[in-house]
């Protein structure tokens, strides 16, 4: 489980297409969390938030947490590369919070992506959360169309759980 976790970009039978937006990630990540301090602390490019926003990010970071641990101990299949882990005997997971929405960790990377910049006060962390988001979401499609076609279950995982984020909306 810890290899599969600590699989590199390019490896296994990782989608082509992955292996770049992993690295968008990677480098968004690096933005977000060098331009969070940036501003709210050393150069104050944004106004002063209201302390209910600051009560608002750590309630979104609480919630991000929560499904970090949830998602990595109910799916050992779990992954940060988009693939289909043949030599596991890869299985769809529907316990859990996987039986809430299909991407809890998703969900919880952009509850972070979000939570952290509203503690601190930071609006171009929130802007660099919200294009994180964005990728993300373009990474869920490519990755659920990849998991109707190769994993056994998944079409019918996705009639039953149907959210792929945000209960109600998506």
């Amino acid at each position: 489980m810890l290899e599969e976790r600590y699989k590199q970009p390019g490896a296994g039978n990782q989608e082509r297409w992955d292996i770049y937006v992993v690295y968008g990630i990677v480098i968004g990540f690096i933005v977000w969390i060098v331009i969070m301090p940036l501003d709210a602390k050393r150069f104050g490019w944004s106004p002063a938030f209201p302390l209910w926003l600051a009560v608002l990010g750590v309630a979104l970071l609480v919630g991000s947490f929560f499904l970090f641990f949830r998602s990595y101990t109910d799916n050992s299949f779990l992954s940060p590369l988009v693939r289909i882990q043949e030599e596991r005997k890869q299985r769809v997971v529907s316990t859990g919070v996987y039986g809430f929405v299909r991407h809890p960790m998703y969900l919880g990377a952009i509850l972070m992506f979000l939570g952290a910049p509203l503690l601190l006060g930071s609006l171009y962390g929130i802007l660099a959360g919200l294009a994180l988001t964005i990728l993300l979401m373009a990474r869920i499609r490519g990755e659920e169309k990849m998991l109707g076609r190769e994993l056994e279950g998944y079409r019918e995982y996705t009639q039953n759980v149907l959210y792929r984020l945000f209960p109600l909306l998506w």
